[in-house]
């Protein structure tokens, strides 16, 4: 397949662009875009067949949901049956932005997006070409991550060519992603509003709204054994080619446990990485250091992280430290994508 590759300015997205992208989906075509999280792989929401194109071009088990992009609260209607009032309210304050609602599906939204469930997970997202293109290409569009499964969620175009030239039919390319992090999943299908997946919009934020709202424990937990309740995140994600181990403890522990495991893994031929706050950075050893920002900066460290882990495989490392992260709110999120890019594998010192 020959990709059409579209560079397209962030802020006053071409209209041509855009609309051929348009046309793109509603031929059933799929289209890598930007969001302000990370960049989504489109495909029409409404099209069983457009979802399993999607599933083929990220090689994604197809039980796995595909979040519905729309561009109007007016589009709910037709996707959702029966809109609870806590989605008005959480779209009050949320919306546009980084936040994904699960609802009770309608009939228009085949199974086929839904990964086979009864329920819908619905973002409308604040990106100025997400939206464009989204109307453009009849309202309704699903997207994962544009990335190969399994593998770090890209952040910036030059990855989502990477893992998707020759896969898809087009890309367009935008800025470096604004948040990092893929949206929060509240799902609002239960007796209490239940976070599914920690994103930039906190616990604590959902519950200025929606005081009742809880997080699912497994989400951020160091066990294994746990199984969060949605089926998207079931499987390994964003993972770096190179074995990852998350160190938590106090700093100067982190540092000596990083120290002596690289120099041990150095001694037996590995190529070593760490991913550090900026304060600590100097007193690691390894062949290749990235910093994650101040310490306590979770929105540097959020905004970095998926960079980082591709640039840690394009530089061919294969063990990587990172530091974990234990403040609650945006922590919890990064903490979530840390677990499951290391495959739990945590050490505490």
């Amino acid at each position: 397949m020959d990709t059409i590759i579209a560079r397209i300015d962030p802020v006053h997205p071409d209209p041509d662009i855009i609309q051929r992208a348009g046309e793109v989906i509603r031929s059933g075509g799929i289209v890598a875009f930007p969001t302000e999280t990370v960049y989504g792989l489109g495909g029409d929401a409404l099209s069983a067949d457009s979802a399993a194109s999607i599933y083929a071009a990220k090689g994604r088990p197809s039980d796995n949901p595909l979040i519905v992009h729309i561009a109007d609260m007016a589009s709910l209607d037709r996707i959702v049956s029966g809109i609870p009032g806590p989605a008005y309210r959480l779209a009050e304050k949320f919306w546009p932005g980084p936040l994904t609602m699960i609802m009770h599906r309608s009939d228009a939204v085949p199974k086929a997006t839904t990964g086979g469930l009864d329920t819908v997970a619905v973002r409308f997202p604040s990106d100025p070409v997400a939206a464009a293109f989204i109307k453009a290409a009849g309202g309704y569009v699903a997207a994962p991550s544009a990335n190969l499964s399994g593998k770090p969620s890209p952040t910036s175009a030059k990855y989502v060519i990477q893992d998707m030239d020759g896969r898809v039919d087009m890309i367009l390319c935008g800025d470096d992603s604004r948040i990092g992090l893929e949206s929060t999943i509240v799902d609002l299908t239960e007796e209490h509003p239940v976070i599914l997946r920690p994103g930039y919009v906190t616990l604590d934020m959902i519950r200025s709204v929606l005081p009742d709202a809880v997080i699912d424990g497994a989400l951020i937990s160091d066990d294994s054994d746990l199984h969060p309740k949605a089926p998207g995140m079931k499987y390994r994600h964003y993972a770096p080619k190179g074995q990852l181990v998350i160190v938590q403890g106090e700093p100067d522990r982190v540092v000596a446990y990083i120290n002596e495991r690289t120099d041990a893994d150095s001694a037996d031929g590995y190529r070593t990485g760490v991913i550090v706050p900026d304060s600590v950075l100097a007193m690691c050893r390894a062949d290749v250091k990235f910093g994650t920002g101040d310490e306590g900066d979770s929105e540097s460290c959020a905004h970095r992280l998926f960079d980082l882990l591709r640039r840690m495989d394009d530089e061919s490392v294969d063990r990587i430290y990172a530091e974990g992260l234990s403040g609650g709110g945006l922590d919890d999120a990064i903490m979530n994508r840390l677990l499951k890019a290391a495959g739990h594998h945590t050490v505490n010192v």
